[in-house]
């Protein structure tokens, strides 16, 4: 068992990083920084709901206040200034309540001919270039081509932003998104893609309220929940985590729905099987994105969660005071909640996950992000037939330990026309 002297290092091997760490133990991050990570299904489920763990870095977290954690800890963007992200009590269910009209299934829904067009425009982007090619013979990275732009246009059109002028502020919006889950960048990289994303999310917000749209900016800004309105802080703290939580985390939904079904060719071959006009091929490709979000839940850790009073989690325990990482990817493994946890199999009965967090912390864009997944991936594999270029077990993971994707996807491709 770990201690608090004698932590676990995390590294960037999430699965190996669970197991050492086993259902609760301490662990130190890449920026030295000590914290209990949490990888029990229940316990994680005890901690999204305790009364005696907060958010609210500024309120619960001794060493911020002291100063003992540097600014330019990988943390840090995390904690500070995230509005709902961050909240407690009282205060957190009054900014969820003023964004949630904005985040019903009827609004998602709204959304899915916008989705639709973003997904037509990435599939036509990654075609063959020469109208006598009938297949993509140079590798192809699925997940620079396909599973980025989807979910980053998506957001910035959610939000009012260009995503067609790569001289406005769609470019540092994404570069300011990339850092923050980038954790082998250099403090300073981090710090300059951080301003550059406030900044732009700065006169976004001025531009909206200049000249509002429908978009959800606006609808931020008109916020009204009997006379409860937004401040303009908030607003913007509102919006980054939006951003955030609205791309990175589908990037890798997508990801590794694609890397399942192209390493188990017998499940996309099922669902491929399947009439796609009809329900039971729309609850087939639902089946796949909830196996895919319980086997490699799209979000790891992330950070970071407090401990108010001195707490008891899964018999371990913990000071007031002590940082907590949640690890959702270790809670969709947990052999005491699933029959043989890391065999993908999308036809098991049980696939309860915890891809979008629990609690009043749950995403709040989770329903966009399942809206994007059931719309791409359908499409993507209709129009082409892919095939890893790499073998898939040295395909590396993404960098850092907050989020659960790969480096790459190399693939060739063939129209299936």
């Amino acid at each position: 068992m770990t201690t608090e002297t004698n932590p676990y290092v995390l590294t960037d091997d999430i699965y190996a990083d669970i197991e050492s760490v086993g259902p609760v133990g301490w662990v130190e991050m890449p920026d030295g920084l000590r914290a209990v990570m949490v990888t029990d299904y229940a316990a994680i489920k005890e901690i999204g709901t305790h009364p005696d763990v907060s958010r609210d870095a500024a309120a619960h977290w001794p060493d911020l206040r002291a100063g003992n954690v540097p600014a330019d800890s990988l943390v840090v963007p995390w904690v500070t200034n995230a509005g709902p992200f961050s909240a407690y009590g009282a205060e957190h269910r009054r900014l969820k309540k003023l964004m949630t009209p904005a985040f019903t299934q009827r609004q998602i829904d709204k959304l899915e001919p916008m989705i639709d067009e973003i997904v037509a425009g990435a599939l036509a982007k990654i075609a063959p270039s020469g109208p006598h090619d009938r297949s993509q013979v140079e590798p192809l990275d699925l997940r620079a081509e396909f599973c980025f732009p989807v979910p980053i246009r998506t957001i910035g059109a959610v939000l009012g932003v260009d995503v067609d002028d790569e001289q406005d502020l769609f470019p540092v919006i994404r570069a300011g998104a990339d850092a923050l889950f980038d954790t082998s960048i250099s403090r300073e990289e981090l710090g300059a893609a951080f301003i550059g994303l406030l900044g732009a999310i700065d006169e976004l917000i001025a531009r909206k309220r200049a000249r509002p749209d429908d978009s959800l900016t606006s609808a931020l800004i008109q916020a009204n929940q009997d006379g409860d309105t937004y401040t303009a802080a908030e607003i913007a703290e509102v919006v980054r985590i939006l951003i955030v939580a609205g791309y990175e985390t589908t990037v890798n939904l997508l990801d590794q729905c694609i890397f399942l079904l192209l390493t188990h060719p017998q499940h996309l071959a099922a669902v491929l099987a399947e009439d796609p006009s009809t329900d039971a091929a729309e609850k087939a490709w639902e089946a796949i994105i909830d196996e895919a979000l319980r086997h490699s839940s799209p979000a790891n850790v992330v950070p970071m969660r407090f401990a108010i009073k001195d707490i008891v989690i899964a018999g371990f325990d913990i000071p007031a005071g002590t940082p907590l990482l949640v690890s959702f990817a270790g809670a969709g493994r947990d052999p005491k909640v699933h029959e043989a946890p890391d065999v993908f199999d999308p036809t098991r009965i049980k696939k309860d996950h915890l891809g979008f967090g629990y609690g009043p912390h749950r995403c709040p864009g989770a329903a966009m992000a399942i809206a994007e997944a059931k719309l791409a991936l359908p499409a993507l594999f209709s129009r082409y037939r892919l095939t890893l270029v790499e073998d898939p077990a040295e395909i590396p993971a993404n960098d850092g330990i907050i989020t659960n994707g790969h480096a790459r996807l190399l693939v060739t491709l063939e129209p299936n026309d």
